[in-house]
C-alpha cells in the first residue's frame, strides 16, 4: 500500500490516554469516520467531566496498560493510537518517577502486547521534538535524521528519546506492522491547556536574561488532522509536525499582551516555584532549556508525504492570544509575589554585571 492511501482503513481501532484531552479528542474524530468500523478508548482513569460528552460515540474500557494484550487479542485490533504520555511530572501522580512509569514503562508494555497481536498492521505513536534536545551546538533547523548533540537533562526528553529506541525496536520485530513516530512542536491554539500556554497565559513572564530563542509551535487542530491521517492512511516512518515559520520568545510575549521579566538562567527554578504558587502550572528543566535555546524542525517530509501543512506557527499562536484575550485574573497577593519577582530579577542582573566589571 502507497502512503496516502485509504483503500485499507483500519476496522478497530485502540486510543489510549482517551482521559485526557487529546487522546479524547483524537478518539471521537476516529469514531466519527464512517470508515472505522469501531474505536476503543483506553484509560486506567475515568475522562475529566468535560470530556464525557465528547466520547459518547467511543467504546471506553478503563484499563492498564500492561493489560492491553488481551484486548489486542481478542477484539482482533488492527491498529493502536498510542497518545497517553506524560510531559511534565505531577507530585499527585508521583512525580518524575510516576512520570517515567507512565511514558516508559508504560510504552514498553503496550509494544510488548503490540508484538503479540497478530491482526494488528499499523501503530501510531505520539512523540515530541523534544527527541532532539538542546545544546549550544544545535542546528539551525532539525530534520528527522538529526541526532541529538546532547541527552535531554528534562524528563520527557530522556522519556520520549527512550521511547522512540523501543519503537525502533518493535518495527524490527513486527516489520509487517505500518509504524508512524510523530514529533509534534508543542502544541497551541484556542483549544490547548499546556504548561506552555498557561506559561503565555501569566501577566508576568519569566525569560533567561540574554536569550531570545526561536520558537515554533503546532495548533492542536493540525495536531489532530495529523494524526487523523496518521490512521485512516498509511504513513510509515518518523515526521516532524509543526507550523512552519517561527516566532522568537520576545515575540510571543510582545503578542500576548504580557510583561516579559529577565532573570539569569541559575535563578529560574526560582522562578518556577513563583509560577507554581501563583497556580500558573508546572515548569521542568524541558521548559528551562527550550526558552533558553529554542528549537525548529524541518516540515518538509510531512508536507510530502501527507499532502498537508499545518497553519504557520504565528497564525497558531494568534489563535491561542484571540481565545485567551485578557488572560488571567490575580489577585492582590499574587500581583505582590509578581512584582517582588521583578524585583529579585532586577538585583540578580546588577550583582551579575557588578561581579564581571
Amino acid at each position: 500500500m502507497t502512503p496516502g492511501d485509504t483503500s485499507g482503513a483500519p476496522g478497530v481501532v485502540v486510543v489510549t490516554g482517551v482521559g485526557r484531552w487529546l487522546g479524547a479528542h483524537v478518539a471521537a474524530r476516529l469514531a466519527a469516520d464512517e470508515r472505522i468500523e469501531r474505536v476503543i478508548g483506553v484509560d486506567p482513569a475515568p475522562p475529566n467531566p468535560e470530556l464525557t460528552d465528547l466520547l459518547s460515540d467511543v467504546e471506553r474500557i478503563r484499563l492498564d496498560l500492561d493489560s492491553l494484550g488481551g484486548l489486542l487479542h481478542d477484539l482482533n485490533v488492527d491498529t493502536v493510537v498510542h497518545l497517553a504520555l506524560v510531559t511534565a511530572p505531577d507530585p499527585q501522580q508521583g512525580g518524575r518517577a510516576g512520570m517515567k512509569e507512565q511514558n516508559v514503562i508504560g510504552t514498553m508494555q503496550l509494544l510488548a502486547a503490540a508484538q503479540r497481536a497478530p491482526r494488528l498492521r499499523k501503530l501510531v505513536v505520539r512523540s515530541s521534538t523534544a527527541a532532539y534536545g538542546v545544546s549550544f551546538r544545535d542546528p539551525a533547523v532539525f530534520t528527522e535524521e538529526t541526532e541529538p548533540r546532547e541527552v535531554p537533562r528534562g524528563g520527557f526528553g530522556r522519556d520520549i528519546l527512550d521511547i522512540e529506541g523501543y519503537v525502533r525496536g518493535f518495527r524490527r520485530r513486527r516489520p509487517d506492522v505500518t509504524a508512524t513516530v510523530l514529533r509534534f512542536a508543542p502544541f497551541i491554539g484556542y483549544a490547548a491547556d499546556t504548561t506552555l500556554t498557561r506559561y503565555f497565559s501569566q501577566p508576568v513572564v519569566p525569560t533567561v536574561f540574554g536569550r531570545d530563542p526561536r520558537l515554533q509551535f503546532v495548533h492542536f487542530d493540525d495536531a489532530l488532522e495529523v494524526l487523523h491521517r496518521s490512521v485512516a492512511e498509511d504513513h510509515p516512518g518518523t515526521y516532524n509536525v509543526a507550523g512552519p515559520g517561527v516566532l522568537s520568545l520576545s515575540q510571543a510575549i510582545r503578542r500576548a499582551g504580557r510583561v516579559a521579566v529577565p532573570v539569569l538562567e541559575p535563578g529560574l527554578a526560582g522562578v518556577a516555584a513563583v509560577a507554581r504558587s501563583l497556580g500558573f502550572g508546572r515548569y521542568g528543566l524541558d521548559q528551562v532549556d527550550l526558552f533558553v535555546h529554542g528549537r525548529v524542525v524541518d516540515t518538509s517530509r510531512l508536507e510530502r508525504e501527507y499532502g498537508f501543512t499545518p497553519r504557520s506557527t504565528a497564525a497558531a499562536f494568534e489563535d491561542f492570544i484571540r481565545a485567551h484575550h485578557g488572560g488571567v485574573v490575580v489577585t492582590r497577593d499574587q500581583l505582590a509575589a509578581a512584582e517582588q519577582l521583578v524585583l529579585e530579577s532586577i538585583r540578580q542582573v546588577r550583582s551579575t554585571v557588578r561581579e564581571r566589571s
